[in-house]
């Protein structure tokens, strides 16, 4: 598991547009925290790396948002209305587990649980992989845990995982 430590939403934005430089395309990242955590803070960095010159608000009502254009097209869900996986299946959102860009999933335990199941950790250079039996919608996703430790400053985990 990789840590960065953010000192302030700037740090956050930082964190996210690094990210958005170098993230291949089919790549979900799962963003698990509290509220006021800095999930939608890391999306907006992720956006601005990859080049979108959009404003990039949260989903909460409307379940998901697609920014086009950029290196890649986003897409930003976030499952904070929805408590179980059968609401997020009866939500029609599977189609963004396999995307031809980059899906971001706030609050993704509640899809996936504490972390992806049936998933293997693997490095960059083994992300091309094609799916397997366990997990066939997807092939790789970041599974990233924000932990407030102040007012301003995070602790950002991440796990690459390849399906």
């Amino acid at each position: 598991m990789v840590t960065n430590i953010s000192h302030s939403p700037a740090d956050t934005l930082g964190i996210g547009e690094a990210w958005g430089r170098i993230v291949p395309r089919g790549l979900v990242i799962g963003l698990c925290g509290d509220l006021g955590a800095g999930k939608t803070q890391l999306v907006k960095g992720l956006a601005r790396g990859l080049g979108l010159a959009t404003r990039v608000l949260s989903p909460t009502f409307a379940l998901v948002n697609v920014y086009p254009g950029g290196r890649l097209p986003l897409f930003h869900l976030d499952l904070y209305r929805l408590d179980t996986p059968e609401q997020v299946q009866a939500a029609g959102l599977e189609e963004y587990l396999y995307p031809d860009g980059v899906t971001v999933i706030e609050w993704a335990e509640r899809w996936f649980g504490e972390k992806p199941h049936g998933l293997r950790p693997e490095s960059r250079e083994q992300a091309g992989h094609s799916p397997t039996r366990e997990a066939p919608h997807l092939r790789w996703i970041r599974w990233v845990e924000i932990e407030i430790t102040s007012e301003s400053g995070r602790c950002i985990s991440y796990e690459d995982f390849n399906a």
